[in-house]
């Protein structure tokens, strides 16, 4: 059995985010923007690292001095890029936001004519790490286009597969996590074509985490319990529903339930939060914590980053989040 070199790898979208440094303000009147390491699953593979886990992302980037960047900033956040390679026919995408707080946070994507993190194809994986990874993070966006589809469900099947074979490497994987991810632009077809390939997936992960319109596109269904229940059905051990200022539902297949309320702080930018929660909900995972306990600490992460205006570089450590628990108590 090979040993698990990371505790976390994530597969799918990186870029880079040019924010602006003004809030309130169109995109079209602002003056001044920052540049930040993006993409959903990276920036959870950060999250973690943060958190002081070991962490990769399976991805790739343009030619080009974006993508240059992308690996300098994986470097500096600790996460390992040996698995991130170029292609030279499609530039590094770039994301532009407009900052309306508390709750109104335009996204323009740049990923035209293709993305490189679409290119990812079945026979470049190194399926023996993503195998004996104790996490595997995928996302919905990695189902939307070939060959990155087939590449993902290829990562899910082999991690199935060895999981039946081995006992020792069902007991070293904690979960294969799929983010439901909806990105209505990334799909030509629309929501009833991604639910097929959405309920292949659900097949082979064992935790399912999305937002209430995530979870209608994963489900066909929209009330919270209903959608938790519709993914355990789909196959998932743990679904972890996203109600925004309703907080969040976690519901396991042995019964265990978590209803947690939002924590509370003023928003800067809601467009990390998300990828917080989910490197939160690795670390929980990984330490064995009981699940009212995990959903409480992912949901402060979350909060942290929703503070702050960057992304990446906003992902919170240890301390902090601890800190701010211990505030609220």
């Amino acid at each position: 059995m090979a040993e698990p070199l990371f505790d976390v790898i994530t597969m799918g979208r990186i870029g880079v985010d040019i924010y602006p440094l003004q809030t309130g303000v169109p995109l079209a009147q602002v003056e001044s923007f920052g540049k930040f390491l993006g993409g959903s699953p990276t920036n959870v593979a950060v999250a973690a690292a943060r958190l002081g886990r070991t962490s990769a992302v399976v991805t790739r980037t343009g030619q080009d001095p974006f993508g240059e960047y992308c690996h300098r900033a994986l470097k500096e956040f600790g996460v390992d890029d040996r698995w991130v390679t170029p292609v030279e026919a499609y530039p590094t995408p770039v994301t532009f936001c407009e900052i309306f707080p508390p709750d109104d946070f335009p996204l323009y994507f740049y990923r035209q004519p293709k993305a490189p993190d679409l290119e990812i194809h079945p026979g470049e994986l190194d399926l023996d790490a993503v195998s004996a990874a104790r996490i595997f993070w995928m996302t919905g966006t990695g189902l939307c286009e070939e060959p990155s589809r087939s590449a993902t469900l290829a990562a899910l099947r082999a991690r199935a597969a060895a999981r039946a074979a081995d006992a020792d490497r069902a007991a070293a994987q904690v979960a294969t996590v799929f983010d439901l991810d909806w990105r209505p632009m990334f799909w030509r077809e629309g929501p009833e074509a991604a639910r097929a390939h959405y309920a292949e997936a659900l097949r082979y992960a064992t935790v399912a985490v999305g937002n209430l319109e995530e979870c209608e596109v994963a489900t066909g269904v929209r009330e919270p319990h209903a959608c938790a229940r519709a993914l355990l059905d789909a196959g998932v051990e743990l679904a972890v529903v996203k109600q925004g200022p309703r907080g969040v539902l976690a519901v396991h297949r042995d019964g265990t339930t978590a209803d947690v309320p939002p924590h509370p702080v003023e928003v800067v930018n809601g467009l990390g939060a998300g990828d917080a929660f989910g490197g939160s909900l690795c670390h929980g995972l990984l330490a064995g914590w009981e699940l009212d306990h995990t959903m409480r600490y992912a949901n402060a992460a979350g909060a942290l980053v929703a503070s702050r205006l960057a992304c990446s570089p906003a992902m919170p450590t240890e301390s902090e989040v601890e800190d701010l628990l211990r505030a609220r108590k």
